[in-house]
């Protein structure tokens, strides 16, 4: 019988073998290896070649994790896009809005589709309030605001809302209609705010001199004492003088001959 013919029985085990000369690797009863290196070449001889895996490459042992690698790429990109989105909302510091300093000038269109311009106003006693149809402190105030305008209209005080959210200007409007609201309403912009300090919180209510000058203001709901007497510091204020005009000049009559 041939070889071949002899392999019907089962199929003997494979000897481990070498992973550098190829020679078969001796173990012993306890499955470890025989020896440490190998008795044919004396390569160091690895405990996966045992458990039947693939032998490790020479020098594996110094690689770095490469799942350790990602996540610190991964945090690394995380910190510098964040960094830079920080960095680009951080952007210069809103200018400080101070008592008895000018206020800053503006226009802005209002509900009915006209220009507004707050130098125009000059000569006014003006309560400047940034708010919005989502802040429930606005709405308490708002009633407050009616009254007064009612009241100190005829003495020169001139209140000005300014909406500072994202809603449309038709729901600004049913907003204002159905508060009653009988004074100006503006449509609100980022750079206004931003010429204001930023706005950090509504409402916010800048109280303005006839002659144009910030004489109070007020951050959050107050009560509606506090409100009249800022509006009645700014009333006690000197409008400006007018401009002056050329003085006509009256020619002489000519002498009667």
């Amino acid at each position: 019988m041939s070889d071949v013919e002899k392999s019907d029985g089962p199929p003997s085990e494979q000897p481990e073998r070498c992973p550098n000369c190829g020679a078969s690797v001796e173990t012993g009863r306890d499955g470890a290896l025989g020896a440490a290196t190998c008795e044919v070449c004396g390569a160091s001889l690895s405990l996966s070649v045992v458990d039947g895996g693939v032998p490790a490459t020479p020098g594996s042992g110094g690689k770095r994790n490469p799942l350790a690698l990602v996540v610190v790429a991964v945090v690394a990109a995380a910190m510098l896009y964040f960094g830079f989105h920080m960095a680009r909302r951080s952007g210069p510091a809103p200018p400080r809005i101070t008592k008895s300093g000018p206020a800053p000038d503006f226009t802005l269109q209002s509900l009915d589709g006209k220009s507004m311009r707050l130098s125009d106003l000059r000569g006014k006693a003006v309560l400047l309030n940034f708010w919005a149809t989502w802040c429930s402190p606005c709405k308490i105030e708002m009633p407050w605001f009616i009254e007064l305008q009612k009241q100190y209209g005829a003495q020169g005080l001139q209140i000005v809302g300014v909406a500072m959210d994202d809603s449309s200007k038709e729901d600004i409007a049913k907003f204002a209609k159905d508060m009653g609201v009988n004074y100006p309403v503006l449509l609100g912009k980022e750079e206004v705010g931003d010429a204001y300090g930023g706005v950090p919180a509504l409402p916010e209510t800048f109280f303005i001199s006839r002659d144009g000058k910030i004489v109070d203001k007020i951050i959050g709901l107050k009560g509606k004492a506090e409100i009249e007497d800022s509006i009645k510091r700014a009333l006690n204020t000197q409008a400006p003088n007018p401009p002056a005009t050329s003085a006509s000049v009256s020619l002489p009559l000519q002498a009667q001959k």
